[in-house]
């Protein structure tokens, strides 16, 4: 019997082919610098990345790829960003085309909505956000660009860096691997890509809220994601601070401002976005585990950001906390959290930690002693939060390996439950009703 094509199915369909067709385009010569056929595994590693919006690479973006290249990478970070149905449903707009009832309930599993109504006036509103926030940071970082390089380097630089930094991507046109290293005690380059990252990733729904108010106080979600990013973001600028004050490979010799700059971008760049302005090899063990949280846990739901999520975060972590206390229910800001969301959550955390378990222990299999367990997990977790900080492995995986990131960087961007339901669909199951049992545990 043939599968209903889903809302869910489409969207993890259209992410498949937007990499086939992006890996297929890096292949051939006149995307590379030296005009030769790129390596299969290499370009569709890099379409992944740029894709699921990571920022993992094998090889640097801006010595291997031509400009042709670099192209097709930026035009990937944004349809990887925003769903190639948002953008498919933008040029129909344009065209002055009606919008399907079919393609309304794609762009509302695309933008990880729960309402179906006002869905054109959202993704309407999605866009100019994302257009203005990505204008904005062009031109603030092409203005600083200018100091450095050349008017048509500065623009190239500044457009590349702003969609790169809103979508969370992590990509960088600086070369050498070097991302933002040399940009560490400067302040446009760390403000400017901090709030693209953290406006891509708190998700379209709080943007939308903000932009279109309809009660006075901010609905649950928007206050649990806003308190939890806040939060987060202090709470890793500060362990890293701890952690890296008299670090001399890191921090130890800086200034007081650019040590407080890249605490803050750090913790901010943790979760999802994949930039540094530390070599990230060069930190302690302690704030590598420190930021591989921040990675797991990620942005917030209708973003541009991977992880489990900030408001799966809190439920998971108000559960937890009611099982020790004896608390039934799972309350959140006065408010009584669905079952069936409790339920979603505790799905979503399980499949994360056995994607990572997984793929962690089979590159660790593959490549032998070669990398030590924490450079492995760093970058397992980079892989499924769709970050893109690495420790410096990335380009030393074997091919076994790399698929192995492929598909983590995939299962990251997708979703747990979207990629579930995308391959067995939605099933009622008959409400029956079984005699209770209880067992032993712990």
């Amino acid at each position: 019997m043939k599968k209903k094509n889903t809302p869910a199915r489409f969207v993890v369909l259209s992410f498949l082919a937007i990499i086939l067709i992006g890996g297929t385009l890096l292949m051939f010569p006149f995307a590379c610098r030296g005009h030769h056929f790129t390596n299969p595994i290499t370009a569709y590693f890099t379409a992944t990345s740029a894709t699921c919006v990571t920022g993992l690479v094998v090889v640097d973006t801006e010595t291997y790829w031509s400009e042709w290249g670099k192209l097709i990478i930026l035009l990937l970070i944004q349809f990887g960003g925003l769903g190639y149905m948002t953008i498919a449903t933008f040029f129909l707009i344009l065209l002055n085309r009606r919008v399907s009832l079919g393609q309304r309930m794609i762009l509302k599993e695309g933008l990880n909505v729960s309402k179906l109504s006002g869905i054109m006036h959202f993704m309407k509103t999605t866009l100019v956000v994302v257009a203005s926030m990505e204008g904005i940071g062009a031109i603030a970082l092409t203005l600083r660009f200018l100091k450095d390089y050349s008017f048509k380097r500065a623009v190239a630089m500044g457009v590349f860096h702003s969609v790169s930094a809103f979508c969370n991507a992590g990509f960088d046109i600086v070369g050498n691997f070097k991302s933002f290293v040399g940009y560490t005690n400067d302040l446009t380059v760390n403000l400017t890509v901090m709030i693209l990252i953290i406006m891509g990733g708190i998700g379209f729904y709080v943007l939308w809220g903000f932009i279109h108010p309809t009660r006075r106080r901010l609905s649950l979600h928007t206050r649990i994601v806003l308190k939890t990013t806040l939060y987060l973001i202090l709470i890793g600028a500060g362990f890293f601070l701890l952690f890296e004050w008299h670090n001399p490979k890191s921090i130890a010799n800086l200034p007081l401002r650019a040590k407080l700059l890249a605490a803050f971008f750090q913790s901010v760049t943790a979760r999802t976005a994949g930039f540094n302005t530390i070599p990230i090899s060069n930190l302690n063990q302690s704030t590598l585990v420190i930021l591989m949280l921040l990675m797991f846990i990620g942005g917030s739901p209708g973003g541009t950001a991977g992880g489990i999520k900030t408001t799966t975060f809190i439920v998971i972590l108000v559960f937890i906390i009611n099982a020790i206390t004896g608390e039934g229910r799972v309350v959140v800001g006065r408010r009584t959290i669905n079952k069936e969301v409790v339920l979603r959550a505790i799905f979503i955390f399980g499949f994360a930690v056995l994607t990572i378990t997984t793929s962690m222990l089979i590159i660790l299999a593959v490549q032998g002693n070669e990398f030590t367990l924490l450079q492995v997990m760093f970058e397992v977790f980079s892989a499924f939060g769709t970050v893109g900080l690495s420790t410096g492995i990335t380009p030393h995986l074997s091919s076994l390996s790399r698929l192995v990131i492929i598909v983590t960087m995939f299962v990251g961007r997708v979703g747990p439950i979207s990629l579930i339901i995308s391959m067995m669909g939605k099933r009622k199951t008959p409400h029956i009703g079984y005699p209770e049992e209880k067992i032993a545990v712990g």
